[in-house]
């Protein structure tokens, strides 16, 4: 891999390659495939050296294999039980542990930092696993130590939709993230027990009022792991000024989304979206956070990504957009992973 190593802020392939399971799109995540975001192959070629891997349950069954997914209807946002977040939640943290156990000179679980900075110095690629939604976590506590035991490391209270925790923003155009009440009781007392375990946990996908809740409770930094400048797309899944200085306060982090309805001042899902939008998010986060709070948060195999990136082999480009931009090799570094190894060492260990 000759590529400059990226450590990436989320990602939903695990959830691509279990639901493809059975289809004519099945594929193996160590054989290249002309579709999809992210595979070994190109990764390594992207210099995609790990990142955190997202552990989603949609609220319907099949939502057209990833492949087609509404974002105006209304059945992808509904409530789910936690049966059934369990359920799936298992067969992706399976599916993490069989590739690392298939490919160990490759792949491996990342369950602290050392695992990271490994990877970026050319060890097996780190899998961060990350919950998306705390629906498969029950009150109890039960199902997150198991998992923490499995190798979670971070989790969203919330995704875009409410559930026992919290409330999660819509996908709304243009929108304040001002949205719904603040974290249930349940929802504090989560903070608490993943501050307990040091998992790390994610604003992004949290509504305003959740954000400054979690923002008095926890003792850890503040991040959102992919996620937006407000200021320059005014989705609600984007983060306000005010956010932004929060977290700077805490040497938090914010990982830059590549889906270019979070990119756009139009919220439109264009693939033509150049790739230096992204830079221009970048610019007004380093404002906001320094030069030590921005990091990437792509969302592969979660979102629409500009054309030209065309997938995860495609985050050269974006390297050479910021060195066009002026950005310097530490700025750079710093951005594709120092920052996220930096705040998972303050915060898992």
């Amino acid at each position: 891999m000759d590529a400059l190593p990226v450590f990436d802020g989320h990602n939903d392939t695990l959830l691509r390659l279990v639901l493809r399971k059975g289809t004519d799109k099945e594929r193996d995540f160590f054989s290249e495939a002309t579709f999809d975001h992210i595979d070994y192959p190109r990764a390594r070629r992207g210099g995609f050296a790990g990142g955190f891997f997202a552990m989603f349950t949609p609220s319907r069954r099949n939502p057209g294999a990833a492949d087609k997914y509404d974002p105006d209807d209304q059945s992808n946002f509904g409530e789910l039980d936690q049966a059934r977040a369990v359920a799936l939640t298992l067969k992706m943290a399976a599916l993490a542990h069989r590739l690392a156990r298939k490919a160990p000179d490759k792949v491996a679980i990342a369950t602290d930092s050392a695992a990271v900075a490994a990877a970026m110095e050319g060890g097996p690629m780190a899998l961060l696993l990350h919950i998306e939604g705390a629906e498969a976590i029950d009150p109890d506590f039960a199902a997150l130590d198991v998992f923490h035991a499995a190798g979670l490391r971070s989790l969203g209270l919330v995704w875009s939709r409410p559930n026992a925790y919290g409330t999660g923003v819509p996908m709304a155009h243009p929108s304040s993230p001002d949205l719904g009440d603040g974290l249930t009781d349940a929802g504090k007392a989560l903070v608490k027990a993943c501050n307990d375990r040091n998992i790390l946990i994610d604003l992004s996908h949290l509504n305003e009022k959740g954000f400054w809740d979690v923002a008095a409770i926890t003792a850890h930094p503040l991040v959102a792991t992919h996620s937006n400048a407000h200021a320059l797309c005014p989705s609600a899944r984007n983060l306000t000024d005010k956010q932004l200085d929060a977290i700077a306060e805490t040497d938090g982090v914010v990982g830059i989304n590549f889906h270019v309805g979070f990119l756009r001042e139009d919220g439109k899902f264009r693939s033509d979206t150049p790739i230096e939008t992204i830079v221009r998010h970048a610019d007004h986060l380093i404002a906001r956070l320094g030069e030590d709070g921005v990091a990437l948060g792509s969302d592969f195999d979660g979102c629409m990504v500009p054309r030209d990136m065309v997938d995860v082999a495609g985050l050269p480009k974006l390297i050479a957009a910021f060195r066009e931009a002026g950005y310097g090799e530490e700025l750079i570094e710093k951005i594709c992973f120092r920052n996220w190894v930096s705040v998972l060492q303050r915060t898992i260990g």
